[in-house]
């Protein structure tokens, strides 16, 4: 459900993670390739910025850290000026790195990336040159690190495994890893490297291969998302694992447990920019989760929304916290409903408020939908960033046009306004006006018609006391529910809704009752002042 996992990730807390694997810095020459170079027939870069980002296992630690996590790094840089770099982004970012080694048998994992501009369009990786030696660590540094990991195992909540194949995360020292990690009853989440032989990830809780490295792990093919069942079962089977996420770009994921349950989890559509960092961020996402105390299901939802933010993002970047509930929330509906209970507008409200969005409130019975309608609402939803409509119910309805209305039950009329793009939330409300939700969403912004005057407006006051403005919006004349209801019963059209979209007696409880949120009387239902 769209708000357990938003409330999963509320509830994250401050874990500590250990992250161990290959440290790369990546460096991005950024440029305007304007023309064909005279030299030979490639582009010329003119280039104009240099911009360094951590790449592999100290790329997770940042992602980490961006989402609230206390981080410490195992694994190895050069003796060089690249390490020097890296050494100061970890140190600004308050990340540990103790046990991140001096190797002096090699340089610094460097990933040196050329991107062109042309023409003010996105811009494009031109080439990569990687600086890199992918031996094994030396047995010395192996054993050093090793003797030095017990401390950092009893400090952490969760182990991650980064593993680039540059060396760090040798069969022997994995055996390490996940054995401590065992002894302290921390779980082991790896990344793994693409290969046929998966042996040295044996005994770890669960990894995140990606379709590839699934494939040439089990020698099985993926030609649908289906088919990552199979291979995420042959994965638990022979590796021992308590589950396995399989990710499948953009078909989502696949999530298989040991005891047999087994789904894909779907993602939205994204506009792909750059795949860089994707999978370090699912990584990220799931260990933090697990940390913090989800499941494996919940832990592969908030990674798949994760994972998609990345790649709508040039090169490796960060996420926070914010950025991934408000994509939930906007894209992530379980049901696709947008009735929300008072209780859950209230919520919704502080927490987009809390991540600097507007918020917008208006209101109405909104009983047959008309043009006039449709302008409030499209005015009302330029005003913020998210819509709520206040919607009365039959009974207020009733009180306020007479034993004649609505035409339409409360849910018919609720269900026309949530196909409405411009509306994000309609709460329904059983009081004569809406004070009431008014003051418990305390939105930004308060809406109503120009039609009546500021002093006029229920509610204006205490959006103004609690610092949200009043805005009046341009009527459309000429429309009005009363008048197209007089109209029909002149023609002798029935006013009551044919049994077939009649909704159904609910009895409310707690927030579908006095507690639900509603919307005001509007005079002829046109676009009126708040009551």
């Amino acid at each position: 459900m769209m708000h357990d996992l938003i409330a999963r990730v509320e509830r994250l807390g401050r874990p500590r993670v250990l992250v161990v694997g290959d440290l790369i810095l990546d460096r991005y020459i950024w440029g305007y390739a304007e023309r064909i170079s005279q030299e030979a027939p490639v582009p010329l870069l003119r280039a104009d910025q240099r911009e360094h980002r951590l790449g592999g296992a100290a790329s997770v630690a940042m992602m980490l850290r961006a989402l609230g996590a206390e981080v410490r790094l195992v694994g190895g840089v050069g003796a060089d000026a690249e390490a020097q770099i890296v050494r100061k982004m970890l140190e600004e970012q308050g990340i540990d790195d103790r046990l991140v080694v001096a190797l002096e048998d090699r340089p610094t994992t460097l990933k040196e990336r050329y991107i062109g501009r042309a023409q003010d369009r996105h811009p494009q990786q031109m080439i990569r040159v990687d600086y890199e030696t992918r031996d094994p660590i030396p047995a010395l540094v192996e054993t050093r690190l090793t003797s030095e990991l017990e401390a950092s195992i009893a400090w952490a909540d969760v182990v991650l495994i980064s593993d680039y194949d540059k060396g760090v995360c040798t069969p022997t020292f994995l055996r390490a890893v996940v054995e401590a990690a065992k002894g302290h009853g921390l779980r082991v989440i790896a990344d793994p490297v693409r290969s046929n032989d998966y042996s040295r990830y044996r005994g770890v809780h669960c990894m995140t291969p990606n379709r590839l490295e699934a494939q040439l792990a089990t020698g099985l093919t993926i030609a649908a998302a289906n088919d990552a069942l199979a291979v995420g079962e042959r994965l638990v089977e022979t590796l021992g694992l308590e589950a396995v996420l399989v990710t499948l770009d953009r078909d989502g994921m696949a999530v298989v447990h040991a005891d047999g349950r087994a789904a894909i989890r779907p993602t939205r559509p994204r506009q792909v920019y750059d795949i860089t960092g994707a999978g370090d961020m699912v990584l990220a996402v799931v260990g933090l989760c697990l940390a913090a105390g989800a499941d494996y299901d919940e832990a592969a939802a908030l990674g798949n929304v994760a994972g998609g933010l990345e790649v709508e993002k040039f090169g490796v970047a960060f996420l926070s916290r914010e950025e991934i509930i408000a994509d939930i929330a906007d894209h992530h509906r379980s049901d696709g409903s947008k009735l929300f209970s008072r209780e859950r507008a209230v919520q919704e409200t502080a927490r987009l408020k809390a991540a600097g969005r507007k918020v917008v409130f208006t209101n109405g019975c909104f009983d047959l939908l008309h043009p006039g309608h449709v302008s409030l609402l499209r005015e009302a939803a330029r005003h913020g960033d998210y819509l709520i409509v206040g919607l009365n119910a039959d009974s207020s309805v009733k009180r306020l046009k007479g034993p004649n209305r609505p035409i339409n039950p409360e849910l018919a009329r609720a269900e026309v306004l949530s196909a409405l793009e411009v509306v994000d939330a309609v709460v329904i409300f059983e009081e004569d006006t809406p004070l009431d939700l008014i003051v418990a969403l305390s939105p930004d912004v308060l809406v109503k018609g120009a039609d009546y005057k500021p002093e006029q407006v229920v509610g204006a006051r205490e959006v103004e006391a609690a610092g949200g403005q009043l805005v009046l919006v341009p009527v459309l004349a000429g429309h009005s529910t009363t008048e197209m209801v007089a109209r029909a019963s002149d023609r002798g059209v029935t006013h009551h809704a044919p049994e077939s979209i009649r909704a159904p007696h609910v009895a409310r409880t707690g927030a579908q009752a006095g507690n639900a949120p509603g919307m005001s009387a509007q005079r002829g239902d046109a676009p009126g002042p708040l009551r």
